[in-house]
């Protein structure tokens, strides 16, 4: 004999979960905001008061730059999701920043894999999760190709002690990991969620390459604003530093601190301790470094999320495809 909850009953728990959801995110907001153990908010305050640089017209530049990097993230989510099913840019929309909303306090937003994924029915799932992993890695092949050769550069020119003896037995040893796994999964069976390695292998290398390289090309565009982002914000505080050379910190920056893996709320924390160290070699005050992190996150995730919180408290599963 089964029994299945009443109706009512299962919308007032499905209401229950999208408000935690949404009440935890604010809670962590509020924590990294006011606990944060590198800068304190009222330091923080402090110090943007005293600069004294955010006049209306700078505010509304950096919230168009907010928006650039919104608007690109969404038409790649959109793009990448055509060759299985067309959604229009309002649901891309709803999409992206309810899943940043719901992955939010997720380790290395793990989360938003799911999130996205229960916006489409039973059949597409799967292919959802595997789209999304193809949105992430082309972000991370940019950020990997502008990470390594900014420092390289900032290496040669800061003549930084590097012990590469060390540095060549890691990749070794990371290759030959990789190639481990690799060999193991061309001769077993694996299957993840019920979707075997080679199906996986399969919708990859059969995925359209126009949308695989739209969706690098928009990963570009999306790096170049939030670095840029970045350099102007610390121009506004009054950091004397040429675009090219703060470029060469910015993007060893995001290289080193997105290969450390993290709680997703406290990106700001792993990213706040490289920028320190690679700022401070260039000479840069940790105040200002510590602000700016804290803004760009702000300016990029907090108030996305913000947006998207709305989307969680109205969202609606999904009805079956005519």
């Amino acid at each position: 004999m089964t029994y299945t909850l009443p109706y009512k009953t299962k919308q007032f728990f499905f209401g229950l979960i999208k408000l935690s959801i949404v009440i935890g995110a604010f809670y962590f907001i509020y924590r990294k905001l006011m606990h944060n153990p590198e800068l304190d908010f009222n330091a923080f305050i402090g110090f943007l008061s005293k600069k004294d640089a955010f006049s209306i017209k700078n505010m509304l530049f950096l919230l168009f730059l907010t928006f650039l990097n919104l608007f690109f993230e969404i038409i790649k989510w959109q793009k990448l999701v055509d060759p299985i099913k067309k959604i229009s840019l309002k649901n891309a929309f709803e999409q992206s920043l309810g899943s940043l909303t719901a992955s939010l306090f997720t380790p290395n937003r793990i989360g938003e894999y799911g999130a996205k994924a229960i916006y489409y029915t039973a059949n597409y799932r799967k292919r959802i999760v595997l789209i999304n992993l193809l949105g992430n890695v082309s972000q991370m092949c940019i950020t990997t190709i502008f990470g390594c050769i900014g420092f390289c550069f900032f290496i040669v020119k800061h003549q930084i002690d590097i012990n590469y003896y060390k540095l060549a037995q890691f990749l070794l040893i990371a290759l030959l990991i990789i190639g481990l796994i690799g060999f193991g999964m061309q001769k077993t069976k694996l299957t993840v969620k019920g979707f075997s390695i080679k199906k996986i292998k399969h919708f990859i290398l059969e995925f359209p390459k126009k949308n695989m390289a739209l969706a690098l090309l928009l990963s570009l565009l999306r790096y170049m604003v939030f670095s840029f982002q970045f350099y102007f914000l610390l121009q506004l505080f009054g950091i004397d530093i040429s675009y090219l050379e703060a470029m060469t910190v910015i993007t060893s920056m995001y290289l080193l601190a997105s290969i450390i893996p993290s709680i997703f709320i406290f990106d700001v924390v792993i990213k706040g301790s490289v920028a320190i160290y690679l700022f401070g070699i260039v000479g840069i005050n940790e105040i200002a470094v510590l602000s700016t992190i804290t803004l760009m996150w702000l300016l990029n995730f907090v108030l996305p999320s913000i947006i998207g919180s709305y989307f969680v408290i109205n969202f609606n599963l999904p009805k079956a495809d005519n």
